[in-house]
């Protein structure tokens, strides 16, 4: 049996293929895994995970204005064209995809192919890779139940987001993991795989502020991440308060679980796959969605995941220092509001999963193959 992964662009797309990755790899059926996109993404979970890389290009889906838009529309059709004469030499017998930009040549050549298709939605409103593809998709699983309306109902499940086994399983002590002492809150700062450049002015502006009542984890994203080193240097120079600032680009999967698990409050975008690895430990959060003109995306998943109770939206036109502490004040002052906001974000996760998708995946697979 022959399994092909595509979707990609951002972490959120990529690791809850390599959480089905996981499963299929326990099945009786051995399948051969194969991830098609333009890069390998993460090279080493691929390789890990015995997952092989097939180049394929693809042109971006923006949604503003750009010369790169028509260079991208080429680039679109030379990539179906290289799909279709690499899933024919491989022919898979399903493709799973996460949607994505990337997804969008190499699910095109499947429909002409004729290979079965499953897709996963983890935004509240379907992004336009999934909805180019739902009607060619045999099985469609969703995180949230907004997303049912965009999708044919007898093809749909409410599922969660795969997650991968290192996610849900943090060290025994996390604070001795991270050589973090556990002696005031630890608040987890994350603007996703890639960063975000306004949560991370605003976390040094107010590291003075902030860093005397609480331990702050600060994952700012790869770029640029020298020079926030020197810019905390000079707010904090030689201080005491220089000893409770962790700062670092990006955090290895083990660091993430152990970071959750450890952490009071998580100060997070709102990417999906991120949202259901808070509510899986249970974390109250702050949610500073990236703005509506660039992702309406992620300000439609913020105020649905808010909805259960456990977590406070702030808009990025709204956020100020002072809103800012007085939010963090409000949750980690009041351990009645804190523990309530804790199950309630726990209530949001769903399990499972990547152990329903892989067995559609399997059970597509050997009705294809038969």
């Amino acid at each position: 049996m022959r399994i092909g992964f595509v979707g990609g662009g951002t972490g959120g797309h990529f690791y809850p293929l390599i959480a089905v990755a996981e499963k299929l790899s326990t099945s009786q059926y051995s399948p051969e895994l194969y991830y098609f996109g333009p890069s390998p993404y993460d090279k080493e979970a691929l390789e890990r995970h015995d997952i092989r890389f097939v180049s394929c290009p693809a042109g971006k889906l923006r949604r503003y204005f750009s010369i790169q838009n028509f260079l991208d529309v080429f680039r679109n059709f030379f990539g179906v064209f290289v799909a279709i004469w690499k899933l024919y030499l491989i022919y898979p017998d399903v493709i799973f995809s996460k949607g994505g930009y990337t997804s969008v040549p190499i699910l095109t050549a499947a429909k002409l192919l004729r290979i079965p298709i499953v897709i996963h939605e983890s935004d509240a409103v379907p992004g336009r890779a999934n909805k180019l593809a739902l009607k060619a998709a045999q099985y469609i699983g969703i995180a949230y139940d907004d997303a049912a309306q965009f999708f044919p109902p007898e093809k749909t499940a409410l599922v969660g987001i795969p997650m991968r086994q290192e996610i849900k399983n943090p060290p025994a002590d996390p604070f001795e993991y991270l050589g973090i002492p556990n002696d005031k809150p630890l608040i987890y700062v994350t603007g996703g795989s890639t960063g975000a450049t306004r949560i991370n002015d605003l976390v040094l502006q107010s590291l003075n502020s902030l860093l005397p009542q609480y331990r702050i984890f600060h994952q700012t994203g790869p770029a640029n991440i020298q020079e926030l080193r020197l810019a905390a240097q000079g707010l904090l120079g030689n201080t005491p308060l220089q000893s409770n600032y962790y700062l670092e680009g990006n955090v290895a999967p083990d660091m993430v679980s152990a970071l959750l698990s450890a952490a009071s409050l998580v100060i997070t975008r709102a990417g999906s796959t991120t949202l259901f690895e808070i509510a899986y430990h249970g974390k109250p959060s702050i949610i500073i969605p990236i703005p509506e003109d660039v992702s309406r995306d992620q300000r439609t998943n913020a105020y649905a995941f808010a909805r259960g109770g456990g977590a406070i939206v702030i808009e990025e036109h709204n956020l100020t220092q002072h809103l800012l502490a007085q939010e963090i004040a409000s949750i980690l002052n009041d351990s009645q509001k804190y523990q309530s906001m804790a199950q309630a974000a726990k209530s949001m996760y769903i399990d499972g999963a990547e152990d329903k998708i892989a067995s559609i995946l399997v059970s597509i697979g050997v009705e294809h193959g038969s």
